[in-house]
């Protein structure tokens, strides 16, 4: 296991400790702010404005997951055909991210597509695509299966999220080219074991660039989901001797990071997106978050001193 692994997985399981959990609730929220909208609806929609200024798109991502019930299941599926209306009823491209464990996936995968079908119902009506976000590995599975059987109900602006680290995608990968699925290619955030995931940060690079290179030899639209811009620059440099336009590929970056790259791929024509997270339920993606950069934890830090 190389140093950010090792980083990683070290954050990924303080982050599970009672005590840093309440400290980083009541004292760090103020920081969590840099990479989450807001608590609300309504804020998340004044970043969706805010970032349209500078050409760049938003993906709203309404922060939960792994629910334990089917009421719990059905209050998300209300949040988000909510989310679904008023988004539409803005005059900007509409992109939505959903984690299909807010469906009540570990209860039922039944219960996850009803939910999940009535939600693309409502977003056909407004022009919304809908992204499947992938979870961790014990749930990929479940979460292919749900959306191919969207994708055979005749939903099309719908994908799914390929993670380079985990051993097993680009098999996955191989298994979505007859669909012409929508992919969003990610290293992965979750803590994984070596079984089933490289541990090596080269290794997850080079499988990311193998994976984007893939899907769009084969005619997929793919989302390049990174930060790094040896990545970027890699994709940008490959794409441009292909012959690849870029109408067939996007940038993707998260809200609060990156920003001035952000303005300058929108700039130089690129479709980009930011991942614009919000709700009352963050800490789980903040914790994700600061597990990938060493810097992020050295922010919070200062930022718990501070107070």
């Amino acid at each position: 296991m190389d140093l950010n692994q090792s980083y990683r997985s070290f954050v990924l399981a303080m982050a599970q400790n009672p005590r840093i959990k309440n400290l980083i609730l009541t004292r760090g929220r103020n920081f969590a702010r840099r990479f989450i909208a807001g608590d609300t609806l309504e804020e998340a929609l004044q970043a969706v404005e805010a970032l349209e200024r500078d050409r760049i798109h938003a993906i709203l991502d309404l922060l939960g997951e792994m629910v334990t019930s089917e009421a719990e299941a059905s209050k998300f599926q209300s949040e988000l055909v909510r989310l679904v209306q008023a988004f539409g009823a803005l005059p900007y491209p509409r992109y939505v991210a959903i984690k299909l464990t807010q469906l009540g996936l570990d209860l039922s995968e039944d219960l996850a597509y009803s939910l999940m079908h009535e939600i693309l119902s409502e977003a056909r009506k407004v022009d919304c695509f809908v992204r499947i976000d992938m979870e961790d590995s014990p749930r990929v599975d479940a979460t292919l299966r749900v959306y191919r059987r969207l994708h055979q109900a005749g939903f099309e602006k719908v994908g799914v999220v390929l993670q380079s680290y985990l051993k097993r995608t680009e098999q996955d990968l191989q298994s979505l080219i007859p669909l012409k699925t929508p992919v969003r290619i990610v290293k992965g955030a979750y803590k994984e074991p070596p079984e089933v995931a490289f541990q090596d940060k080269r290794i997850i690079d080079g499988q990311f660039l193998l994976l984007c290179k893939k899907a769009l030899e084969n005619g997929l639209y793919t989302a390049i989901a990174s930060h790094d811009p040896q990545i970027i620059q890699e994709m940008k440099r490959w794409t441009a001797q292909m012959g690849i336009g870029p109408d067939r590929f996007e940038f993707q970056l998260l809200y609060g990071v990156r920003r001035d790259e952000q303005k300058k791929l929108a700039a130089e024509g690129y479709t980009v997106r930011a991942y614009v997270p919000y709700g009352t339920d963050w800490y789980p993606y903040f914790s994700r978050r600061i597990a990938e950069r060493p810097e992020n934890l050295l922010f919070v830090a200062r930022s718990l001193i501070q107070g």
